[in-house]
């Protein structure tokens, strides 16, 4: 809660971050690997963005974690990325305010009918409590 009372950063525009033409959708389903390079596909949430917000998009995910055999070590990709500090401050708050979507989503989950194994929920708040812990 004291995440949320605290004042939020600049847009990423005030705060002099360069925009670029968002995918706005993290699931790695979205990213062909070829063996050479990256395609990307699904553009229905693309529009202007910056590149924080992409990177956090694709780290916070719930799919780039969930599933052991397609996971990735998000912290070994962003370090793949350069950013200036701006750019690590608003990766930061994108991150949390994603993971916080992610879990709120995930709360509704139909125990009936789950979408997502046994514990996701949990696992999703430790994300969370994790990110709120680190800082810039």
């Amino acid at each position: 809660m004291r995440w949320l009372e605290r004042p939020w950063p600049a847009v990423a525009e005030e705060a002099g971050l360069e925009p670029v033409l968002g995918q706005g959708d993290g699931n790695l389903a979205n990213f062909l690997w070829d063996g050479e390079r990256v395609r990307v596909v699904d553009f229905e949430e693309s529009g202007r963005s910056d590149r924080a917000f992409e990177l956090a998009e694709i780290t916070e995910h719930v799919g780039s974690w969930v599933d052991p055999g397609t996971a990735f070590d998000a912290e070994e990709f962003l370090g793949l990325v350069p950013l200036d500090a701006g750019e690590r401050v608003r990766l930061l708050e994108c991150r949390r305010l994603i993971a916080l979507v992610w879990l709120l989503m995930l709360t509704r989950d139909d125990p009936a009918r789950p979408r997502n194994p046994r514990g996701t929920v949990r696992a999703q708040a430790a994300r969370l409590d994790a990110l709120l812990g680190q800082v810039c």
